[in-house]
């Protein structure tokens, strides 16, 4: 393996930027990099706290490797970086949340890392109509820091992940039903490209289609300008229904008559379900825990609740607070299991869905629930059904982003968790993940099926994670050869 290595020397020549520890072996030498960085800038090596805290992953399977990362103060300290980098000819890789798990992150064997880590701004425009945000910014940061100023956009869901990781592959958020995709905020951004330009992409730039949907590889966003819009309302409500697996049939065919409705669920529910095990609902076998979410209310109306109340639910758990409770509600907030880094294996293999097939969430129920039961290695997995609502989706023509999935309505994925032991482990969490997944594709009668980039497991095509339209794949591919011809930005879902 090519391994980077730096001079211990840097640490007197750095040009003020804070280096932590001792990156020996002097095989190159980094000063030049160290004396362009800003003040602000930090670098950490291997067996330092700074390095462990900004490499530590979500997901143990197939980790990146680094042998330095550099803590960019300033947009400029991106641009040195990626040039030093591409002197040297090393490889680089950009962290925000470090939530990325395709196993394409793997082929990062050695180089740099350069974490956005203090890139984390939050500035509102004085029209209170755009706010723009530093490129490492994090989900919540960016919920609670408009929600102050009574504003608010699409982000994703989960708390700890960051806004531009998911943003860039689409991004599904609690308000998409009304204004669409976290992409579809975007208003302008500054990108460092490949070559380590620095410039700004916006609604009159060649690059501003790829960048809502594959934007991971184009390049690295140090800043981005959204829209956002006042708070609507500030009240919402949730029902945690909790079913045992004997209902699976019945409880999918009231989401798709009382919920989905062939695309035309309302703006303001959205319905969500884990596949998990719950020893305090049933300590001997997993179940299903259904959300009904519903904005703008303090209870969620029983138009929407009674249908799955009348099947025999295990327990029913009604909440109401506002915005800033859905994470924690559905379990996805900075302080839950899912947001802990404990060193498991996460591999998602994801699928989009018209609609719920009734029979095909009975068959991967059957085979589900026994692999994940009791003792097995797989007892931590959690298989997700997102049913967020899709009109502000919908509403944006297809052809005008990278995004390719609109027509879509409902997101599933298996999410295969465990404690990683070797080879085989990792193919028999694999195996049973494309099992599920392959279940429910072949319920939808299309002939690929159609995968969310940010929950990729990472061998899927790109046709089933960028579109299979002709035009899609010519006009990426036309792009990439342009903007990185090299393939530099190609560890994350690249596109082939």
């Amino acid at each position: 393996m090519k391994l980077l290595t730096v001079v211990a020397a840097w640490a007197s020549i750095a040009a003020g930027s804070a280096l932590q520890g001792s990156c020996s072996s002097c095989d190159i030498d980094l000063k030049a990099l160290g004396k362009s960085l800003s003040s602000t800038a930090k670098v950490y090596c291997p067996g330092t706290s700074g390095f462990k805290n900004v490499t530590t992953r979500w997901s143990v399977l197939e980790e990146p490797k680094v042998n330095v990362v550099v803590v960019p103060g300033t947009e400029n300290d991106v641009v040195e970086t990626v040039k030093y980098a591409n002197k040297k000819n090393v490889p680089f890789l950009t962290y925000n949340g470090v939530h990325g798990a395709l196993v394409s992150l793997g082929k990062m064997d050695h180089g740099v890392g350069i974490s956005l880590s203090q890139l984390r701004s939050v500035k509102i425009a004085e029209d209170g109509q755009t706010a723009t945000l530093g490129g490492g910014v994090m989900s919540k940061q960016v919920t609670d820091g408009l929600w102050a100023a009574g504003k608010q956009t699409v982000t994703g869901t989960c708390e700890c992940v960051s806004y531009l990781g998911p943003a860039l592959g689409g991004g599904h958020g609690w308000l998409q039903g009304h204004h669409g995709l976290v992409a579809d905020q975007f208003v302008s951004m500054n990108v460092v490209l490949a070559d380590g330009t620095l410039t700004t992409v916006d609604a009159n730039s060649e690059l501003w289609w790829a960048m809502k949907g594959a934007g991971h590889n184009f390049g690295i966003v140090t800043s981005v300008t959204i829209k956002i819009f006042d708070i609507e309302h500030s009240d919402w409500a949730i029902e945690t229904i909790t079913f045992s697996g004997d209902k699976v049939e019945a409880i999918y065919q009231a989401a798709n008559d009382y919920l989905i409705k062939n695309g035309t669920q309302s703006a303001d529910i959205i319905n969500w379900s884990y596949w998990m095990n719950n020893a305090e609902a049933d300590p001997n076998n997993p179940v299903i825990v259904f959300y009904i979410i519903q904005e703008g209310v303090k209870a969620v109306d029983s138009i929407y609740t009674k249908p799955f109340h009348d099947i025999g639910p295990i327990s029913i758990d009604p909440q109401s607070g506002t915005y800033k409770d859905l994470a924690a509600w559905t379990s996805i907030a900075l302080d839950s299991p899912p947001c802990q880094n404990m060193g498991f294996a996460n591999p998602r293999f994801p699928i989009y869905l018209e609609q719920y097939n009734v029979p095909a969430q009975k068959k991967a129920w059957d085979i589900y629930a026994p692999a994940i039961r009791g003792s097995s290695a797989f007892n931590n997995s959690i298989f997700m059904f997102e049913g967020y609502s899709a009109g502000g989706v919908h509403a944006i023509p297809a052809d005008s982003t990278a995004f390719a999935f609109r027509s879509e309505n409902l997101l599933a994925a298996p999410m295969i968790n465990y404690s990683p032991t070797g080879e085989a482990l990792e193919k028999k969490a694999a195996d049973l993940g494309n099992q599920l997944r392959n279940i429910l594709h072949e319920a939808t009668g299309h002939d690929d099926f159609r995968a969310y980039i940010n929950y990729a497991y990472g061998t899927e095509t790109s046709e089933q994670i960028y579109g299979s339209e002709q035009w899609r794949q010519q006009r990426l591919r036309d792009l990439k050869n342009k903007y990185d011809p090299e393939g530099k930005l190609s560890f994350y879902a690249p596109i082939e």
